[in-house]
């Protein structure tokens, strides 16, 4: 789904990136809030403190999705796809900081892979990250809301959201492609055959979303923003049977309780996948390089700026082995997405906390 330079013209392109630069600034301020309630009472506060939890959470998340992008699947007539991640960015970590980690991946794919163009980083960002984003969390927040609130209902709402979230990212690409394509093409027949191709590609995404949302809910509920609400009821076994445990105890406060374990667990699962798994992915073009292909969006796609880099179309320079290639390259952008995103979360926590300071030392009536 990552569009090259040269499928959208140069007006359209800077709209986008106008668009998407504006989505991060309001995600910025949003993620701020995320990141604060996600620390929870007595994760620090104003201190700053939560960041030690929220920060390198939110930072593993775009590090999965990097590594899990890599994993290109078969779908059908010799196209695989991909996951996008934003259904699963924004119910693991909230909409506004699922926009920004969606976002640090396509940057980072961009200037160092050569995947994605750079005049096109816009275009990516508005119907990979924000459309999915915006899609996915509010059609799972509306299924939520009427389904019984449990956590098979959370992981049920994950799969429609995640699914759903796929083709209405291909149908705004093709609204940015009827406005500013470089290519004379029917705009009716490209719409067909994106959004059917990524209706499929949507059922993977959604598989993946499901199997990690249920996973985190499974082991640490208080770590899924979406399963806000979701407590682990104690039980006991009375006469063979198990059955809930009286409440008469204080439980353990979530945010006393360190991450720590699910960080490192998520790192070593992203570091797999990408350093060995991705070399079994489809080989296939993905669903968009397929549709581009076939109906000759690509006539006018240009090379990418960055074409040379060491680490061009996910393997290493000079390093023959394909095996060993493309798993350091998968390596390093783990690692290079982790310690970019947590970076980006540590210093949104650490803005809200200089605020709240601010907030707290300036005198009454007085105006900053």
């Amino acid at each position: 789904m990552h569009a090259p330079d040269g499928f959208i013209d140069v007006p359209v392109s800077a709209a986008a990136g106008v668009l998407a630069a504006g989505a991060i600034a309001v995600s910025l301020r949003g993620a701020r809030r995320e990141l604060d309630d996600t620390a929870g009472p007595g994760a620090g506060g104003g201190s700053g403190g939560g960041a030690e939890r929220t920060a390198p959470l939110a930072g593993l998340v775009a590090a999965f999705i990097f590594a899990v992008q890599m994993l290109n699947f078969p779908v059908a007539a010799g196209t695989s796809g991909h996951l996008l991640g934003g259904a699963l960015a924004a119910i693991l970590v909230g909409p506004y900081t699922g926009v920004l980690c969606v976002s640090v991946v396509l940057l980072l794919q961009s200037v160092l892979f050569a995947d994605g163009g750079l005049t096109a980083l816009g275009v990516n960002i508005t119907t990979m990250a924000i459309t999915t984003t915006v899609v996915a969390y509010a059609l799972f927040r509306g299924l939520v809301k009427v389904l019984p609130r449990s956590r098979r209902s959370v992981t049920a709402a994950s799969f429609v959201a995640a699914l759903v979230s796929v083709p209405a990212s291909a149908v705004v690409f093709t609204l940015l492609y009827a406005v500013g394509g470089t290519t004379d093409v029917s705009i009716g027949k490209v719409a067909g055959a994106m959004v059917g191709v990524h209706v499929l590609i949507g059922l993977g995404e959604a598989a993946i979303t499901a199997l990690t949302v249920g996973a985190v809910i499974a082991v640490r509920p208080d770590l899924v923003h979406g399963a806000r609400g979701l407590g682990q009821k104690l039980k006991l076994r009375v006469n063979g049977e198990l059955v809930d445990a009286p409440e008469t105890a204080e439980p353990v406060p979530a945010a006393a309780r360190s991450p720590r374990k699910v960080w490192i667990a998520g790192l070593v699962t992203s570091l797999l996948l990408a350093g060995f798994v991705s070399f079994y992915a489809s080989a296939n073009p993905d669903g968009l390089e397929k549709v581009a292909a076939d109906h000759g969006i690509d006539r006018q796609a240009e090379e990418h700026a960055v074409a040379d880099s060491p680490l061009a179309d996910y393997g290493v320079k000079d390093v023959d082995d394909a095996r060993l290639s493309g798993g350091l390259a998968g390596v390093i952008g783990v690692g290079v997405t982790v310690v970019a995103g947590t970076g980006v979360f540590w210093a949104v926590r650490r803005r809200r906390a200089a605020d709240e300071r601010a907030e707290d030392t300036t005198p009454a009536g007085t105006s900053v």
